[in-house]
């Protein structure tokens, strides 16, 4: 079973910066963030593979190339997501999420879920 508490989210004003965190607890494959804005789908922000069984390889949602950074701190065993450049339609509920099975991440269809943790840019 993986835990994932998430925190680092606020209110900023468009252009500004916010770094979210996820602390990790247990083994995964792969982590990830993703959001949703109320009356919209859930939209994968960024997601990277935390094992050697994914190379590392880092994918973004193409609103958000160039603007954030996803980061994962192996020491820790935390997920980072460094949002600059912030805009309102940013604005949303960030999850992080989590799996241990290669077949999941590929289809980023993970079964752990943080509690969320809401952004705001004005």
């Amino acid at each position: 079973h993986v835990q994932l508490v998430e925190s680092g989210g606020g209110s900023v004003q468009a252009g500004g910066s916010l770094r979210l965190a996820c602390a990790a607890s247990g083994y995964t494959v792969c982590m990830g963030w993703f959001r949703q804005a109320p009356g919209k789908e859930r939209e994968g922000v960024a997601t990277l593979y935390t094992s050697a069984t994914g190379g590392g390889r880092l994918c973004y949602a193409d609103s958000v190339k160039g603007r954030f950074t996803i980061s994962l701190d192996n020491a820790k065993n935390t997920l980072y997501l460094q949002m600059n450049s912030l805009k309102p339609e940013d604005t949303a509920m960030y999850y992080c999420a989590a799996d241990r099975r290669l077949s999941s991440c590929v289809t980023r269809n993970y079964n752990y879920w943080g509690q969320g943790t809401q952004v705001t840019v004005s």
